[in-house]
């Protein structure tokens, strides 16, 4: 989904014994599509939203959350693409009307066999001097990230774990498709980042004694795969990630520990910059949390038959 705001989402649809369910997922955990129905060859359900003026430019919505009617349809010229019209009732007692889209997700491609995987040379995104092929994710946030020391720091007063800030997150200018990336990060005591592969699928970061374990917890997909073991580090060290994406599949080597093999990836995290899985996407780092460090950054793209690389 490509929300009103331009923010990412990802819809999802269960029907069992011919009940119909559904979750919308956009920042934190996902949100059930409540009084979910079918009617008038559209879908219908309601949504918990906040309608006041931004607590700054580029931020959230304020004011008490309130009951907010969606239909959405089939798109009658594209059928694998879903048109959404959103109803948010203003102060004043009159109803503004927002539009939105998404389109259907291609079925999970196989497991690959990583053996026959090859990847291209590497690339190092983070120079150790300057922020030269970075830029914020978000222009109107304010920037906390600096080389400092070799290293790629971000530095900001929040402590706190809810997903907004004035400080903003970095992406890379380039974008990738699949990859292998290694990548060392550091966070205080108690403290919260997030690795994005291509933007969309959030490896955590946190120390190993955070109050986020498990699907939340460092070696995690966020909200997707738990990894198999606690092979987290304390606040203050450095860390050791090994990504390997490939085919909406990802093997995660936490510290030398393998806690996610090939497993299947089935839709993106809260809070990635897109939710697009087919397209390429930059390297995403999360600064509206709390300060975190990272260096040794160095990406090898999966080189496909026929293609040089896999970067754009």
């Amino acid at each position: 989904m490509v929300l009103p705001d331009g923010k990412a989402g990802w819809m999802t649809l269960f029907e069992a014994e011919g009940k119909l369910s559904g979750q919308l997922w956009m920042v934190g955990a996902p949100k059930p599509m409540m009084q979910l129905e079918r009617k008038d060859a559209g879908l219908h359900f309601v949504r918990k939203l906040r309608v006041g003026a931004p607590e700054y430019e580029g931020g959230p919505f304020t004011g008490k959350r309130i009951d907010c009617p969606h239909v959405a349809i089939i798109d009658p010229d594209n059928r694998d693409r879903i048109l959404v019209e959103q109803q948010l009732p203003q102060p004043d007692k009159s109803v503004k009307t927002l539009s939105f889209h998404g389109k259907r997700m291609p079925p999970l491609p196989p497991r690959p066999d990583l053996a026959t995987v090859k990847f291209g040379e590497p690339i190092r995104l983070f120079n150790g001097r300057n922020l030269d092929g970075w830029r914020l994710g978000n222009p109107k946030q304010l920037n906390g990230w600096a080389a400092v020391d070799g290293e790629l720091r971000n530095t900001t007063p929040k402590l706190s774990f809810d997903p907004f800030s004035h400080y903003g997150n970095l992406r890379t200018e380039r974008t990738f498709m699949d990859f292998n990336l290694t990548i060392e990060f550091k966070v205080p005591p108690g403290g919260n980042s997030g690795i994005y592969l291509r933007g969309v699928y959030e490896a955590q970061v946190v120390d190993r004694d955070s109050k986020m374990q498990g699907l939340h917890g460092v070696g995690a997909i966020f909200n997707r795969i738990a990894p198999s073991e606690k092979a987290g580090k304390p606040g203050d060290e450095w860390q050791h990630y090994d990504l390997t994406l490939v085919d909406r599949h990802i093997t995660v080597i936490l510290n030398g520990k393998k806690v996610i093999d090939n497993e299947p990836l089935l839709g993106a995290t809260n809070g990635g910059l897109m939710s697009d899985e087919t397209i390429p996407g930059p390297l995403y780092l999360q600064g509206d949390h709390t300060a975190v460090s990272y260096r040794n950054i160095v990406l090898r793209p999966v080189i496909k038959p026929g293609s040089a690389s896999a970067s754009e």
